[in-house]
């Protein structure tokens, strides 16, 4: 049997220390399509709408309305009709929403801190 190391990728580790200080804080478990959902929403240009983020992401119009709807209980999005096209509905930014992705990049940058600090040694 082959044997395939891959413990030695910054990336996987900094995943991995990231996920893990995300567990211990207790926050919200957010999937990777709520993840990936999030940070399109705030770090893409806007304008947001599901269709727009369905395409974006490559999955379904309801994929995208599930991921919206967890996202908007945590109060991490909303949704607002868009006032130029009443049909539309637009997907926005909350400050709650920023507040926790500003920390989770903090706390991935204190992991890549200590992921080079560990790899330095």
């Amino acid at each position: 049997m082959m044997h395939i190391d891959i413990g030695g990728h910054k990336g996987l580790n900094l995943w991995l220390e990231t996920l893990t200080d995300t567990v211990r804080a207790k926050g919200p478990d957010l999937t990777s399509r709520q993840f990936a959902l999030l940070l399109m929403v705030y770090l893409k240009p806007r304008p947001h709408t599901v269709r727009g983020l369905a395409q974006a992401l490559d999955v379904s119009k309801p994929v995208i309305t599930r991921a919206v709807d967890s996202l908007s209980l945590l109060g991490y999005v909303k949704r607002v009709k868009d006032e130029s096209d009443k049909r539309n509905v637009l997907i926005q930014r909350t400050v709650k929403g920023a507040v926790f992705l500003t920390d989770f990049a903090e706390t991935m940058e204190k992991a890549n801190q200590n992921t080079s600090q560990t790899a330095d040694h």
